[in-house]
């Protein structure tokens, strides 16, 4: 039998990261395939990124170049699991002490929408996607991120599938919603070994009374935003809204607080803000029920649309009669505040770095290259915190370190020295393929720019002891 031959070597760290994979492909085409994905989705963004950009061609007529149809049949034909691909991508996280997951992060559970034209593609559909804010032809996919106050990174993703691609419609057995997708995914993250204090999504999930009796009887903690209108059944004179709710409570200035607690919220530029959280009574909801709604917001006498959040949650409250008997440890109010704010990555950070690797830009139709992309743009995802973490090791320490300045949640920008000045040396300016560990600097400096609250301790000490990474520099956050 004769032995492998040697794979053409994937420039600079990119080899070390790729080899690891070396086993899941059979033959020397897959594994320089595999290289040469990884390598186009690290390359500079000149365009979007189909697979003439990916293999270095001209956009149109370059699509019958040789490395083009390569790459193709790599994505579309060759012989190759995906989750397989995954699976090892998340080990390699696991195993890491930098990403390692542990009881203090979160799993977000979150769905993507990118525009599609046409009806051949697989799960295409005039449907809602969120970053559009419209309904429109195009593709959602279901994902689920790890995070905490430090790190975050993809763990699985499956295509949700509208219901006119089944014979029956949504009574077709095979048929499944973005909410059972989703539930799905919490349990495959668990059964991973992906540790979380609890599955967080915002009001698109938490809404459905369904998906979180899903989460609970699969025993799930879970923290959901509620739209401030979603409306409950009551008596007359009770609340029937979780911002009725919110108005119900007791608040007479900061010097006479009522109902409310203070809550203080630590920004990436080290300024700090004071919160105000308080548990309200909606329905059959209380602070000492099966389900609490906890309020935070920046101001209890105006709660102020961009600044408030409706939370509820099946974690029970400190000393209450649930927390005994419960599966989860108790969480009180400022622990749910911290829970929620991880969130904050999804929307200030995460989609934008898929996009800029070429998550929404494949070009492809059939259900396997769709799922092989998104896997290889996750794995070009990880890659950059595995080149980061290789130089700069994780240090010691109960809680996270304070970062270095940068432009807060979501403040403006600094000016810093330009990427070129704080990025190695070595870049390929006469090819396509751009040196990774360039590419892995600027989109490690996108994965940190506008992180949520910094970490505060839990109550539960569920971080104490870990590794944690070691404060980014703050000329990396300069993103863009």
């Amino acid at each position: 039998m004769t032995g492998r031959g040697p794979c053409p070597a994937a420039p600079g760290p990119l080899e070390g990261y790729a080899a690891r994979f070396d086993d899941l492909f059979s033959r020397l085409a897959q594994r320089r395939g595999f290289r040469e994905y990884l390598a186009g989705l690290l390359a500079p963004r000149d365009r979007n990124k189909t697979l003439t950009v990916l293999a270095g061609a001209e956009p149109v007529t370059g699509a019958g170049h040789r490395s083009v149809q390569r790459l193709q049949f790599f994505l579309s034909e060759s012989r190759w699991d995906p989750e397989q691909v995954n699976a090892r991508r998340l080990e390699l996280l696991r195993a890491d002490p930098g990403t390692a997951p542990h009881g203090g992060g979160v799993l977000v559970i979150d769905d993507s929408g990118d525009r599609k034209d046409g009806t051949k593609t697989a799960h295409v559909g005039r449907q809602w996607l969120g970053r559009y804010g419209k309904t429109d032809n195009g593709v959602v996919t279901v994902t689920t991120l790890w995070a905490d106050e430090r790190v975050y990174y993809p763990v699985h993703a499956v295509p949700y599938t509208p219901a006119r691609h089944f014979a029956k419609g949504k009574n077709d057995p095979a048929f499944r919603t973005k909410l059972a997708i989703g539930a799905g995914l919490a349990v495959q993250a668990r059964e991973a070994g992906f540790a979380f204090r609890a599955v967080v999504a915002d009001s698109a999930y938490g809404d459905q009374d369904g998906f979180r009796a899903e989460l609970a009887g699969a025993g799930l903690p879970f923290v959901m935003a509620l739209k401030p209108r979603r409306g409950t059944w009551a008596y007359g004179p009770d609340a029937h809204t979780p911002v009725d709710a919110a108005r119900a409570l007791a608040w007479n200035g900061p010097g006479r607080s009522g109902d409310w607690r203070p809550v203080t919220r630590t920004f990436r530029d080290g300024h700090t803000e004071t919160w105000w959280a308080a548990h309200a009574a909606l329905g059959w909801w209380g602070p000492d029920g099966a389900r609490r709604l906890v309020v935070a917001t920046a101001d209890p006498a105006t709660l102020p649309g961009k600044a408030t959040w409706y939370l509820v949650t099946n974690l029970p409250r400190p000393g209450g009669p649930h927390a005994a008997d419960s599966p989860h440890p108790a969480a009180a109010l400022s622990e749910i505040v911290r829970i929620y704010g991880i969130r904050n990555w999804i929307e200030q950070s995460y989609k934008q770095v898929k996009d800029e690797l070429g998550w929404a830009d494949f070009q492809v139709r059939s259900d396997t290259a769709i799922r092989r992309h998104q896997a290889l743009v996750n794995c070009a995802f990880s890659f950059c915190w595995a080149a980061w973490f290789a130089d700069h090791r994780p240090q010691h320490g109960d809680t996270a370190p304070q970062p270095g300045p940068s432009a807060g949640e979501r403040g403006a920008m600094h000016r810093h020295t330009a990427a070129g000045a704080v990025m190695a040396a070595g870049a390929a300016r006469d090819t396509r393929l751009a040196f990774p560990l360039d590419r892995a600097a600027a989109l490690v400096a996108g994965l940190v720019q506008g992180a949520p609250t910094a970490a505060a301790a839990s109550p539960d000490q569920l971080t104490r002891g870990r590794l944690w990474p070691a404060p980014l520099h703050p000329e990396l956050t300069n993103y863009r």
